[in-house]
């Protein structure tokens, strides 16, 4: 219970964040402005941050959806 409770949490402040990004005037970047500039990061020309995003998709999948 104390885990789904968790998570509901971290949902809800997920939400509170972004309703507060897209504010007319706001400076807190929305969760696809976050999700463009990570994938737009490279290091000597290596997708460092799209192998790092597919990276922790293919965890997630291995570990929740695997079974």
């Amino acid at each position: 219970m104390i885990i789904i409770g968790l998570f509901a949490v971290a949902g809800v402040a997920f939400l509170v964040v972004e309703v507060l990004a897209r504010r007319p005037g706001s400076t807190i970047p929305t969760f696809g402005d976050l999700t463009a500039a990570i994938l737009r990061f490279e290091v000597s020309r290596i997708p460092v941050g799209r192998i790092g995003v597919y990276g922790f998709w293919w965890w997630v999948g291995w570990h929740f959806f695997a079974r």
